[in-house]
């Protein structure tokens, strides 16, 4: 277990960040400690953690944000790249595959979004007061990409782990496997190229990634490898705001991301677990109760979640009080729907921030699989993602793979309006696990009262397969009390207990609060490598 003195939040007044790296953290402090606001801090703190995290998340990835404004407006943007187009199932068939390959450059499927979004932010902080220029909020990323930083835990045990599927794309043992071994914990890694990339964009701007000097390194090395991602697919594309998915229920306003994202089944998690009446955090019913809204959930998202330019049904239509009294009334607390279900991997970062103005910032940023694509772009140091391996080789399915088609997505920012007052801005990493995990913290903290760093810290569960594991069965962390562990088998739930107490699998979840009081608040999850830095 961990000290109680663990679990305890950071508390500050004039404005916080939590990440899942220190570093980033810390970058994302300083830029508060200067004067910056909110969103400036999350710029500085997502260009940091591509570097000093790159397991997780990079530049060649995709992000989404949820900006709460201090009038209540909550801003949605959303920064996530389209199939290239080379990218046809034709191809994909001629050359052999009956699946998309999750690495290497047959992977490398969409366009990064990432670094659109942090400029559609950019745009956001400077209409809140913003004026810290992109220079200085991404000097930290590239000085850390430039002098190097220690290799985390994670990434020696996650490149040891995936390295036979890894080292053979293109640009991955150079960077990532110096001198043809796994870096030790700890040991130094640069990624001079990349820091180069970033120090261009600080001078020709954030749009040169797409349609600039850096875009057209990028392409050239693209093309070069093989990557159905051309030129003009980078020019053409741009982050975009979008109205975000938002639902009552009896003690909160929630708001999440739309499809493309799960953030409709991490609304129906918490809209059907509403319904049921738990009483008390820690309870099998509040586990059970949370464990059987989930499997509703994963039913709706893969009927209805694709690119939003092709959704079959209206996601605001499951989240009215109807739909969801009728989805509750199916769950049975005294026995397990049967399952499993196709499970959706992922990796990736959540970070949140806040300020003493009311702005609040939910992020997450993603490669998708750890290392992406694996394919590392040696002109620019750009780790592209793999997001586009989750399309499908069928017309006929709900996310067949089309130039141009947005794929389905993991990633979900959240953020509630208490009824207390209270702003929470939380999330996590984790692909299948992100919507669990979020309504773990969210109940604990939000429904039960129970103090944020302990709500991110205590034992959590996932219904499905993530972190590379092919068992889609309900894993518990061994914290968990015998007697929750026995009802929840005599119900019929199959499961695991983990090894570990504190286990990856679980992802790496965090928030940040705003108080009516205007004290501010953050944590980060034990799990990681990271935690909150406030000022």
């Amino acid at each position: 277990m961990l000290a109680a003195e663990e679990y305890e939040s950071t508390h500050a007044a004039r404005g916080i960040v939590a990440a899942p790296h220190h570093l980033a953290a810390t970058a994302g402090q300083e830029v508060l400690a200067e004067g910056g606001n909110a969103v400036e801090a999350m710029i500085a703190a997502a260009a940091a953690i591509a570097v000093v995290y790159p397991h997780m998340n990079h530049v060649g990835g995709d992000g989404f944000w949820l900006i709460r404004e201090p009038s209540g407006r909550v801003r949605y943007i959303e920064a996530c790249g389209f199939a290239g187009s080379l990218a046809t199932i034709a191809r994909y068939h001629d050359l052999g595959f009956e699946t998309i390959p999750t690495r290497g450059p047959d992977a490398a499927v969409t366009v990064p979004g990432a670094v659109g979004g942090w400029a559609l932010a950019l745009d956001a902080a400077r209409s809140h007061g913003g004026r810290m220029t992109l220079r200085r909020l991404l000097e930290p990323a590239i000085r850390f990409a430039r002098e190097g930083v220690a290799v985390t835990r994670s990434q020696t045990r996650l490149t040891r782990e995936k390295r036979a599927e890894l080292e053979s794309a293109p640009g991955f043992a150079e960077v990532f496997l110096p001198g043809g071994a796994v870096p030790e914990e700890g040991s130094l890694q640069r990624q001079p190229r990349l820091a180069d990339t970033l120090d261009h964009l600080t001078a020709a701007g954030l749009a040169d990634f797409y349609r600039g000097d850096v875009a057209r390194e990028m392409a050239a090395d693209l093309e070069r490898i093989g990557s159905p991602v051309t030129r003009a697919d980078l020019a053409r594309y741009t982050a975009r705001e979008r109205p975000p998915l938002e639902m009552k229920i009896g003690r909160a306003r929630l708001f999440n991301a739309p499809p493309p994202t799960q953030g409709l089944a991490s609304l129906l998690i918490l809209g059907l677990f509403d319904q049921l009446k738990v009483a008390r955090a820690e309870t099998f019913e509040h586990i059970h109760g949370l464990v059987e809204a989930t499997k509703r959930a994963f039913l709706v998202r893969q009927q209805v979640v694709c690119d939003p330019e092709h959704l079959p049904h209206d996601p605001a239509s499951f989240l009215d009080p109807k739909s969801l009294a009728q989805r509750a009334a199916k769950i049975d607390m005294k026995r397990a729907l049967p399952w499993p279900h196709e499970a959706k991997p992922g990796d990736t970062i959540w970070m949140g921030a806040a300020d003493a103005s009311g702005l609040a910032v939910s992020y997450i940023q993603s490669i998708y699989f750890e290392f992406g694509s694996g394919c590392v772009l040696p002109s620019t140091g750009v780790l592209m993602q793999n997001r586009g391996s989750s399309f499908v080789l069928d017309p006929k399915s709900l996310n067949p793979l089309l130039p141009g088609r947005r794929p389905f997505h993991t990633l979900n920012p959240a953020l509630a309006e208490l009824a207390d007052g209270r702003i929470l801005a939380y999330g996590t990493m984790g692909g299948e696990g992100q919507p669990q995990t979020q309504a773990a913290v969210f109940t604990r903290h939000a429904l039960f009262g129970v103090p944020l760093g302990e709500a991110i810290a205590r034992p959590r569960w996932l219904l499905g397969r993530t972190w590379g594991d092919q068992e889609t069965n309900l894993k518990l962390e061994a914290r968990f009390d015998g007697n929750i562990v026995d009802r929840l088998l005599s119900v019929g739930h199959e499961l695991v207990v983990l090894p570990e107490d504190y286990s990856d699998t679980m992802g790496h979840a965090g928030g940040v609060v705003i108080h009516p009081s205007g004290q501010l608040e953050g944590a980060h999850d034990p799990r990681a490598d990271g935690g909150a830095a406030g000022v």
